[in-house]
């Protein structure tokens, strides 16, 4: 049996939990369970540690992880996540926005987790914004940050569904920018180590033959069956909201098409990493991934 940790419970992840929900997994004849973890530091930790085998997560966990150890045998070795979740969700409708927009307004990004923040003040370093002069906090939560935008005490906020969804749905919100057109940004993948992915090969290429299973499901399955496959994970979700937030992940081409991690998302998490300061120098792709389940899985058919 594998031990996959949860990373924390959040609508984009929703392939991981799809797995489960249509026997993907079973239907491979792997055993996997499924572990809740505390916060994504944590679970990290527990697979350096061998407490748990397979996490789910953001490749910038795994070049942190070789940034503070060089001898660290954790790698990336099947993407799902293979563009940005978040939106900029703005107060007043702006359809020419630009990110240059956000200079002048009072704007909340993503205070609980490092990545959406990283990515975003890389689009403004390329677009010539320089993200100091943004007028930005970070500390109220995204459910927070969301009622402060309704309540008109922010301008915009970054948020992930289906946060961003209620907003747009009721009108309190407009869609000023979504992170998902920067194209390919390696966002989250199963994780293990090298060691793991030696001695128990078999098992993890069945798992990653589920995981092919369930992106080809979750490209061809509206957004109103996945919402009911999943409803058990979202019991606080309106059905009807979950399906329109899955469907825009969808139209976005969130989800990886295959589970072979391209350099070029790669790569593009990695610059945000090092012109954010996260990193003091990009971490080579091959010491960060193995793709070799993948790539078979992929010339399985």
């Amino acid at each position: 049996m594998i031990v996959l940790s949860e990373n924390f419970r959040a609508l984009f992840y929703a392939p991981f939990y799809a797995a489960h929900a249509i026997g993907a997994y079973a239907a491979e004849g792997v055993e996997v369970e499924l572990r809740s973890s505390p916060d994504p530091a944590r679970t990290a930790a527990d697979l350096v540690a061998g407490r748990i085998d397979v996490m789910w997560g953001g490749p910038l966990r795994v070049l942190l992880t070789h940034a503070a150890d060089p001898a660290s045998d954790v790698v990336c070795f099947c993407d799902v996540v293979a563009r940005d979740p978040f939106f900029v969700i703005g107060r007043t409708p702006r359809p020419e926005f630009r990110l240059a927009d956000l200079r002048g307004v009072r704007f909340a990004s993503v205070a609980e987790v490092p990545t959406p923040w990283l990515c975003l003040q890389d689009d403004l370093r390329r677009a010539g914004v320089d993200p100091a002069g943004i007028n930005r906090v970070s500390g109220p939560s995204m459910a927070e940050a969301a009622a402060a935008l309704e309540a008109g005490r922010l301008d915009a906020v970054q948020l992930f569904q289906p946060h961003a969804e209620a907003l747009l749905r009721s009108g309190a919100g407009h869609l000023w920018y979504a992170a998902s057109t920067r194209g390919l940004t390696a966002y989250t993948t199963l994780v293990t180590r090298r060691t793991v992915l030696a001695a128990r090969s078999d098992e993890l290429r069945a798992m990653v033959r589920a995981m092919a299973r369930v992106l080809r499901w979750i490209a061809a399955t509206p957004g109103t069956e996945i919402a009911a496959r999943l409803a058990s994970f979202f019991p606080d979700h309106p059905p009807a909201l979950v399906a329109a937030a899955l469907d825009r992940y969808r139209a976005a081409g969130l989800y990886a098409s295959d589970p072979v991690l391209r350099q070029e998302g790669f790569d593009r998490l990695a610059a945000a990493m090092v012109s954010g300061g996260a990193l003091a120098v990009p971490i080579p792709f091959v010491r960060c991934v193995d793709n070799s389940l993948a790539e078979a899985v992929v010339a399985e058919g």
